[in-house]
């Protein structure tokens, strides 16, 4: 059954959005408002930006498979929203230039991966290449605590292969504090640089992001 909506809500959280989008063109809205424009309202005791922030949250952790069903679990998405969304990433992943891009110099790599930075906890990030060092799949291996992802060298490589991907990228996001390697990301580099070797697949990168700047181990020849 679908939630019922809430006009108060609507009128409360963004009474301006619509307008500086038409005013400033859709490029002007955060990814958060571009969600908050594609719900229309909130429900009650559930304002549209709270609401939008969690289907952020599960758009970034779903994968296409589990997308529509973990949407219709956020309390306040119906059937209706749900769809709306999932169809709006259908068509932007049908569309999504990530999948052409040609990844020469780490800092290719950033615009495709820059909004995992923003999140509060840390993702383990890998992207999956071609020959031609062209982006396959860009996907989140696993999610840790504030400081902290643990990451197996299976769980990376094993899509990759079944892609018969050529290359890698490893990234991950360290929401507080510097984006400098801990021992523990050092160490985990080498691990997965050592797997790579064995399962013939060039591991390019291993990035690390904060909201304001990135660490590359190559950049800093540190593979």
């Amino acid at each position: 059954m679908e939630c019922l909506e809430s006009d108060y809500t609507t009128k409360r959280s963004h009474p301006d959005i619509r307008e500086l989008t038409l005013k400033n063109g859709i490029s002007y809205p955060s990814d958060s408002e571009l969600l908050m424009l594609m719900l229309g309202s909130g429900i009650q005791n559930m304002p549209i930006q709270e609401l939008s922030k969690k289907v952020m949250s599960v758009m970034n952790l779903s994968n296409q498979d589990n997308l529509i069903k973990n949407l219709k679990d956020i309390k306040g998405m119906g059937t209706s929203k749900t769809l709306a969304v999932a169809a709006a990433l259908e068509l932007g992943r049908r569309r999504n230039a990530y999948l052409k891009a040609v990844i020469n110099k780490p800092h290719d790599i950033i615009p495709y991966i820059q909004h995992y930075a923003m999140e509060n906890k840390e993702h383990f990030i890998c992207t999956s290449l071609n020959g031609a060092h062209e982006i396959l799949k860009i996907r989140v291996i696993s999610i840790g605590t504030i400081d902290k992802t643990l990451i197996h060298p299976r769980e990376i490589f094993s899509d990759p292969i079944a892609e018969h991907a050529s290359a890698v990228i490893c990234s991950h996001n360290h929401p507080y504090g510097a984006c400098m390697p801990s021992k523990a990301d050092i160490e985990s580099t080498k691990a997965i640089k050592n797997a790579a070797d064995i399962l013939g697949i060039a591991f390019l990168d291993h990035i690390i992001l904060t909201k304001s700047d990135y660490f590359s181990f190559l950049e800093h020849e540190m593979l």
